[in-house]
């Protein structure tokens, strides 16, 4: 079977529990480090799927990997190659499809809760599952690009999460370990500081309050997204 791509922004923005999961499925994988210089791929069926996690970039920077990496995701959903956004990710994969990303109305920084929306598509991923608290950290959102669903809304923050047949981005990140919250609240305490009159910003006490559990939640609910998103991977060599 060919590796899932998960393509990485920055050394602290690395797959999480997304590994962990492949991992326990036995489905292999492998990192493309944009932040060291790995080029992107040109041909999207290199990879049984293709996921793309988080960064403090904006999706509508210019910077030299993000046109190339458009045009995979293109490619992907042409080929049939399932693709995953996480946050970033999931703004890229606005972009791609048609969509636009803009600065939201309020940061994010924390847990939050979001919302199942109302319809057969979020049904179909997440079954009768009303909602869920989540981990948040963005400034951006994106738009639902034409012929996707939306599938996750939240109060701050209305498109979480959208689904285009059998690629799926997220807002949100259901991805986090303890690893990556301690290593984003030391990267992004000044982040914080500066927005602490967000009503979705919540001080670095509060996020670090009963994170176990918390991410085991969370983790059940990634566990439902990641296995009908790995049903859709190529089990060809």
């Amino acid at each position: 079977m060919k590796p899932v791509g998960i393509f990485r922004t920055a050394r602290t923005e690395g797959p999480g529990y997304f590994a962990t999961y492949l991992d326990r499925r036995g489905i292999p994988w492998k990192v493309v480090a944009l932040d060291a210089g790995e080029p992107v791929p040109r041909e999207a069926r290199v990879f049984s799927g293709i996921g793309i996690m988080g960064g403090a970039m904006s999706a509508n920077d210019d910077l030299p990997w993000i046109p190339p990496l458009l045009e995979l995701l293109r490619s992907a959903v042409r080929q049939d190659v399932p693709v995953i956004g996480h946050c970033l990710g999931g703004q890229l994969m606005s972009r791609a499809f048609g969509g636009a990303v803009s600065v939201n109305k309020v940061r994010e920084i924390g847990w939050g809760q979001v919302r199942v929306a109302e319809n057969g598509v979020a049904r179909e991923w997440l079954g009768s599952l009303p909602a869920f608290e989540t981990f948040q950290w963005h400034g951006d959102t994106f738009s639902i690009p034409p012929g996707a669903t939306r599938v996750l809304e939240g109060d701050h923050c209305t498109n979480q999460a959208f689904a285009l047949g059998k690629h799926f981005a997220m807002q949100c990140h259901v991805e986090m370990t303890p690893e990556l919250i301690r290593a984003w609240l030391s990267t992004g305490a000044e982040e914080i500081a500066a927005h602490r009159t967000s009503p979705a910003v919540l001080p670095p006490e509060e996020i670090e309050k009963d994170v176990e559990p918390r991410l085991e939640r969370l983790h059940q609910v990634a566990d439902r997204i990641y296995e009908r998103w790995t049903e859709g991977l190529s089990r060809g060599n």
